[in-house]
């Protein structure tokens, strides 16, 4: 389908006027939640259930269910947002836990699975330059990918009202990182951001750095070159965080890239009583790798 193209100083007013409409016409459906925090490792996480009254109305379809047909192929236009670029849309997320959740879909089918390239990251650094936002990146199933149409995701900051826009960052703030589970990190420099026809490229090489440090590369399969093993990527404009995954969840609980945000959801009070008991911390180094 054909759009608008994103132009500076659009996206936020775009983005705040194609939720009224969506919300309208019953085409968006919050999944309202409950919140809790748990102190865990030096991490105020933040555990958001879905609510009572939530559970009492439609079925649910939170992001982390299944589907077995293309949503974004075709996308519905009632969701639409921009272009980000030539290669890629802005849409809104149909079933968003956090307010504003847009998703930045390749125009043509390109696989979840195969590495992020200087377009993904070109069209992600457009919409991250208009508003303060946590760019994320579920790199295959295993990961906490619903749909194998490649795209990326962006929610708005802060996540909490605490002293750090991200609950992560209050060990990446540290000299020492003491995460427990294999990372990579790398702080980025503001300049990268100031210029738009380069930052895309920058990202990119900064991106294909952390993938070598955990030693993620490519392979052939079914005549593609994907991903050799499961990954989460996050990214502000201040930092990049990549982390490898052994599974999509741990005592029946998934975890995608906001688990290492230290944003964690869960379906109903047993799953929330179980993060409880296990400490998000554990959770995140189980379907991870042990550092």
């Amino acid at each position: 389908m054909l759009g608008a193209q994103l132009t500076p100083g659009t996206l936020w007013p775009a983005v705040r006027a194609v939720t009224q409409r969506a919300l309208a016409c019953g085409a968006l459906r919050p999944i309202r939640t409950e919140q809790e925090e748990i102190e865990d490792g030096g991490v105020r996480f933040l555990v958001r259930g879905v609510s009572s009254l939530a559970r009492k109305g439609a079925a649910l379809s939170p992001s982390g269910a299944k589907e077995t047909a293309d949503p974004f192929l075709p996308y519905d236009p009632t969701l639409f947002v921009a272009n980000a670029s030539p290669t890629h849309s802005i849409l809104l997320n149909k079933f968003p836990v956090l307010d504003h959740h847009l998703l930045i879909v390749t125009r043509a089918f390109e696989h979840q699975q195969a590495l992020l390239d200087g377009a993904d990251f070109a069209a992600l650094a457009v919409c991250m330059a208009e508003f303060e936002g946590l760019g994320f990146y579920n790199g295959g199933r295993e990961a906490g990918a619903s749909q194998d149409h490649k795209h990326l995701q962006l929610v708005p900051l802060p996540l909490t009202s605490g002293p750090y826009q991200v609950p992560i960052e209050a060990l990446l703030d540290r000299a020492q990182r003491r995460l427990p589970f294999r990372h990579a990190f790398r702080r980025l420099a503001r300049p990268i951001w100031e210029q738009p026809e380069l930052v895309g490229e920058r990202l990119t090489s900064i991106y294909r750095d952390l993938c070598a440090e955990v030693r993620i590369g490519e392979r052939e399969q079914r005549g593609e070159r994907r991903q050799s093993a499961p990954y989460n990527l996050l990214l502000t404009r201040a930092w990049m965080l990549l982390v490898p995954r052994s599974r999509e969840r741990y005592a029946l609980i998934p975890v995608n890239a906001l688990g290492f945000a230290g944003s964690v959801f869960v379906k109903d009070r047993a799953q929330l009583d179980r993060v409880r008991a296990l400490g998000p911390m554990r959770l995140l180094r189980e379907v991870g790798v042990p550092a």
